[in-house]
């Protein structure tokens, strides 16, 4: 039960939680509550659950993430992942300045919020007013899922990534990246980046196709993974094969492999990409919810 006392009222500051409400960073005795909560959307929550099942706590990172809990008394009512990125947990927009708080308290500096679009932009607002100036909004991001069968053949050449393989993988996830944000990953150094892409190669999340020169026609990343669902991210075809009708085979390839590791496959994608949009239709996909995504 949220409190009683309205948050929009002209007396009170921007930072001042509602009455009954506090936040504090979630440890490890936090874990079944948070994953509870979670699961109430297993989709539109997949970036935390799948953390949940990685780490096994919802307790602070060795790298310094960590997840702000909203509680009303007792009750766990929200939450919102605080690492590189916010990621809100099934919070409340009523309740987006008290993580806002929270969040600019810490001193940490986040690249990007992204999640169920009402709760992100709400916490964008109030960061807004704290003095965390966005560089892009993207506030119409349709959250899309299949489950079962593609309705398109898939395309056979799509295979699971390999090490052998990274120095010609790792090119095309920084030039998806870049075309993505419009910066590169590589900005301050290729470490964290190069990283990450070599631990989704080793854990098999990493789907791409090489052609008989090794060179990467298309490529796509299981991001977040739990029993239940898989998101895909970083779907990117090389420009040299773009508008030749391959796409849907890919996607459909990507949706068969994803469906080896849990039933149902997600996505999101900027409302604007209309082609992209249509691509995931023709291989099955439907929209089940909006994202949005605030680069900082």
């Amino acid at each position: 039960m949220l409190s009683r006392v309205a948050p929009w009222l002209a007396s009170r500051r921007e930072d001042e939680a509602p009455a009954g409400i506090s936040v504090r960073t979630l440890d490890g005795e936090d874990t079944a509550s948070l994953r509870s909560l979670a699961q109430r959307d297993p989709v539109g929550n997949v970036f935390i659950l799948a953390h949940l099942r990685t780490a096994g706590t919802a307790a602070p990172t060795s790298g310094g993430a960590g997840i702000f809990g909203v509680f009303d008394g007792g009750l766990l009512v929200g939450a919102c992942w605080a690492g590189a990125n916010l990621v809100p947990v099934q919070l409340d927009p009523a309740l987006a300045g008290a993580v806002a708080a929270a969040a600019n308290r810490s001193g940490r500096r986040y690249a990007s919020a992204f999640g169920p679009a009402d709760a992100v932009l709400a916490l964008h607002a109030k960061l807004a007013a704290l003095g965390h100036r966005a560089h892009e909004v993207r506030d119409d991001q349709p959250l899309m899922t299949i489950e079962g069968p593609p309705a398109v053949e898939p395309h056979p050449g799509l295979e699971r990534g390999h090490l052998a393989d990274f120095e010609r993988i790792l090119p095309a996830c920084a030039a998806m990246f870049e075309e993505e944000v419009g910066y590169s990953p590589f900005l301050g150094g290729r470490e964290f980046y190069s990283r990450r892409v070599e631990g989704l190669i080793r854990q098999g999340h990493s789907l791409v196709h090489l052609n008989e020169a090794r060179d990467v026609v298309f490529k796509a990343e299981l991001g977040a993974v739990t029993a239940e669902v898989t998101q895909v991210q970083g779907v990117w075809m090389n420009p040299e094969f773009r508008g030749l009708g391959l796409s849907a085979g890919y996607m459909a390839a990507v949706v068969q492999r994803a469906q080896e590791i849990a039933p149902v496959t997600s996505l999101y994608v900027n409302g604007f990409n209309t082609r992209a949009r249509s691509t995931y239709e023709r291989v099955g996909f439907v929209q089940r919810g909006t994202f949005a995504t605030v680069l900082f």
